[in-house]
């Protein structure tokens, strides 16, 4: 079933009742970077669409305020048209602050591990709790709470910024939205598909063992930047799957290294 959230007070309370109830559940935003199996989900879906946010540009130190489901990008709009700099890497991301906040999220060399201050999480055991950035431990595309499966659910997050002019923070925003043009694929994607492996790219290995174009039904992978799969009108879960199984299995045949998913996959996949 799916559960449509309006207010952080919402999703604290469905997730607790669910918890004690014993019910599976995943939180659902923007639903960029998953994949989520054809088989369909036997748990219930909460759509995060709690998504307020406060800018103060009065204070001394600047902050920025943010629900869970609110769209990471539009933050980081908001804030340059305040004169706030800071976040203008996330403008071309299309995932919500509770995604980026549990994944590290990061785009044009910047991430969430710069960006953020605090984050309000609700634990399973321990109720809500205001985590600095540092107990998050991130990584690169990672945190605590994603390595470690924790049952948690983020409610929101403060971002620091610092005061700068609007036209500043606007041509910044301009300059990454124009690169993400040139160097990304257009059309329907999940984004990238998988991380980079130390000192490489994992595109550049896709491409070099040959997989440019590849297709397994109606998915293939982008002819313009080889960690991109392009849904071509009617692809499968499974169409995906199985390209990213062949780019995996491929890059660790012809280069001994193994390609980590960015993307999270949802539900049973072969």
């Amino acid at each position: 079933g799916l559960l449509s959230i309006n207010t952080i007070e919402e999703l604290a309370e469905s997730a607790r009742i669910l918890w004690d109830l014993s019910a599976p559940f995943i939180i659902m935003g923007s639903g960029s970077n998953i994949l989520v199996s054809d088989k369909g989900l036997d748990v219930i879906v909460l759509h995060n669409r709690a998504h307020n946010f406060k800018i103060d540009t009065r204070s001394e130190t600047p902050s920025i305020y943010a629900e869970s489901g609110a769209i990471l990008g539009t933050i980081a709009r908001q804030s340059a048209l305040r004169g706030l700099s800071g976040m203008e890497w996330a403008a071309p991301v299309p995932g919500t602050v509770g995604g980026a906040v549990y994944g590290n999220a990061g785009a044009h060399g910047s991430d969430m591990a710069d960006s953020l201050k605090m984050a309000k999480i609700l634990h399973k055991s321990n109720g809500i709790e205001d985590w600095p950035v540092e107990k998050l431990a991130y990584q690169y595309r990672s945190s605590v709470l994603k390595r470690e499966h924790m049952p948690v659910v983020v409610l929101s997050a403060t971002f620091t910024a610092v005061k700068t002019s609007r036209e500043e923070a606007w041509e910044k925003i301009k300059a990454f939205q124009a690169h993400r043009k040139e160097t990304q694929p257009p059309g329907a994607s999940m984004g990238s598909v998988f991380k980079n492996p130390s000192g490489d790219f994992a595109g550049r290995l896709i491409e070099a063992a040959g997989l440019k174009g590849k297709r397994v039904g109606r998915a293939m992978i982008s002819p313009i930047h080889a960690n991109f799969i392009i849904n071509l009108e009617g692809a499968t879960a499974q169409d995906i799957w199985k390209l990213m199984k062949i780019a995996r299995d491929t890059v660790e045949e012809q280069f001994g290294i193994i390609l980590e998913p960015e993307i999270e996959l949802i539900g049973e996949f072969d």
